[in-house]
C-alpha cells in the first residue's frame, strides 16, 4: 500500500509540469513565434511554456546562436541566455 501511495504522489507532482505546458493558447504560441520572427529567431511551439506570470522558450534559434529566453507576459524579453 505504502508503495501504491508513493507512486500516486510522483505521478500528482509530475502533473503539474505538463499542465503548464499545455496552458499556451495557440493565439499565444502565434504571437511569440512572430514577436521571435522580428529577432531573426524561431522556436518548435512545443518549447513554449507557461511560466508564473510569462514564458519560458527553450532551444530558440537565432541568427546568431541558440538560446533560452524567459518572457514577461507582454512578451517583452525578461532574459535570453545563451546556449
Amino acid at each position: 500500500m505504502k508503495a501504491i501511495s508513493i507512486a500516486f504522489l510522483g505521478l500528482m507532482l509530475a502533473v503539474p509540469s505538463v499542465a503548464s505546458a499545455a496552458e499556451v493558447a495557440a493565439e499565444k504560441q502565434k504571437a511569440i513565434q512572430d514577436m521571435l520572427k522580428t529577432m531573426q529567431c524561431e522556436v518548435d511551439p512545443a518549447n513554449i511554456e507557461a511560466s508564473g506570470e510569462g514564458f519560458e522558450i527553450d532551444d530558440v534559434f537565432c541568427a546568431d546562436g541558440q538560446y533560452d529566453m524567459d518572457l514577461n507576459a507582454d512578451l517583452t524579453v525578461a532574459e535570453k541566455r545563451k546556449e
